[in-house]
């Protein structure tokens, strides 16, 4: 069932955005008046095919689903060189360098403005986030060498305001990927409004960090949880037999204090068979209950069988229509600005080479989002889409980036690339395209393993 779940997920993840690219080569080649002769979904042979519209274009879908294609009235392929006289003025070689370069350009430009909709209309909705409140964190941590501590809120890094975790880590990853300090601008549990310090967390530190694993962890920030209440307890288990009870606050394991849930968990897994000393504030009292947390037999980990309050505390991050377009283009344009050096990183070794991923790890990603409900998984179609524009974008013959490169040399040259080096250089492009594939599957199997 899960991979039933995980496979719509992904279809319904990377489908629309394939057509929505496509449609943007098709409507500007309209615009420019070239005919097009087929919009086909999918690869290879086809599968289903209607035609529609004055110039009956064959609308189809075909067997392989992996990308789509837009087929226009084009010399260079027998297959759809004009067969009537009067076709010659709408033939895409015979359009002016611009025009071709439009056409070219609007399958990722078309992939950047639906990131931005999308976007816009989730900080129209507003969004809950965790915030950025920080929980205690360990003394030899990086973050409270630089002075941070517990319960206090990040509120900017490096001058650029932050409300929500997801906001905080984009934030360090760009310091992270530059190679310079990230200032944070932080305000403590008991500040008055308008009290901030700083921390500095500096340059060769951020460098160091791998931006693909868990970076706010690796400098011991974690978010904020509530204090260990326990929510329910379960029948039949330690907790139940240690007489703990729906609603008492654990405020200390063996004489040492617990501040939250997360430390409640921890310190029961690693005692199975154990007993703890659990202190408890059960209203005005305060009791101390003998616990045995029994052992899990897979893990073997301690196991109590109750619920306790973990969840972190959360804001929402909303604005106006007009802000949040501006948010969701700032947030598009950091985003490829991002992947782009990332990219770049890659090619001068200076970012391993297993960031590359390919459609296992999307189809998880887009499972795991799905489960987790509308918003986040309307988020990870907006980075998808910016991901396939920025990758369509690259100069890699056979992509539309390649194209494009074509097309600026003869702006420059004033003439086209000889049909020759196109040839040669398109299938370099293939061979480069079919390696690149091959290595984010080959990570895909290796997270997956």
């Amino acid at each position: 069932m899960n991979l039933i779940h995980t496979l719509l997920a992904f279809i319904l993840a990377l489908g629309p955005l394939i057509i929505f690219h496509e449609l943007g080569h098709y409507a500007v080649a309209r615009l420019c008046g070239v005919k097009v002769l087929r919009f086909s979904i999918g690869m290879g042979r086809i599968v289903w095919s209607r035609r529609f519209g004055p110039d009956q274009t064959e609308w189809a879908i075909s067997m392989l689903p992996i990308g789509g294609y837009v087929k226009m009235l084009d010399a260079r392929d027998p297959s759809t060189a004009p067969t009537d006289d009067r076709d010659l003025p709408r033939e895409f070689t015979r359009q002016n360098v611009w025009k071709r370069i439009a056409i070219v350009a609007a399958g990722p430009i078309a992939n950047f403005i639906l990131a931005i909709v999308l976007m816009a209309g989730l900080f129209m909705h507003g969004k809950e986030e965790p915030g950025t409140r920080l929980r205690a964190m360990a003394p030899t941590s990086a973050v409270y060498v630089a002075g941070v501590r517990g319960g206090d809120v990040v509120t900017a890094v490096n001058g650029r305001p932050v409300q929500s975790w997801t906001e905080l880590r984009w934030e360090i990853v760009r310091a992270a990927i530059d190679k310079r300090a990230a200032e944070l601008t932080l305000h403590g549990p008991g500040a008055t409004s308008g009290a901030a310090y700083r921390a500095v967390l500096p340059a060769d530190r951020m460098a160091g960090l791998d931006v693909d694993g868990d970076v706010l962890g690796v400098l011991g920030m974690q978010m904020w949880r509530p204090r260990a209440t326990i929510d329910k307890v379960l029948p039949g288990g330690a907790a139940a037999r240690a007489g703990l009870r729906q609603g008492d606050l654990v405020t200390s394991i063996d004489g040492k204090p617990i501040l939250d849930g997360i430390a409640f968990i921890d310190a029961v897994r690693g005692a199975a068979g154990r007993t703890l000393q659990v202190g408890v504030q059960r209203g005005a009292e305060q009791l101390v209950l003998p616990l045995t947390p029994e052992r899990e037999p897979q893990s073997g980990r301690g196991l109590v069988k109750l619920m306790i309050a973990q969840a972190p505390e959360l804001v929402t991050v909303q604005a106006g229509p007009l802000a949040a377009f501006a948010k969701g283009a700032q947030r598009t344009w950091e985003t490829s600005a991002l992947t782009v050096k990332m990219i770049a990183k890659m090619i001068v070794g200076e970012v391993s080479l297993k960031n590359v991923t390919g459609p296992i790890t999307i189809a998880d990603v887009a499972g795991q989002t799905a489960r987790s409900g509308l918003e986040p998984f309307l988020e990870f179609i907006a980075f998808i889409s910016i991901s396939l524009g920025v990758m369509n974008l690259l100069p890699i013959p056979v992509l539309d980036g390649g194209h494009l490169l074509y097309y600026s040399l003869e702006v420059l040259t004033g003439r086209p690339l000889p049909a020759r080096i196109g040839e040669i250089a398109q299938r370099a492009g293939v061979g480069l395209l079919f390696m690149l594939m091959a290595l984010a599957v080959f990570n895909d199997l290796v997270r997956l393993l």
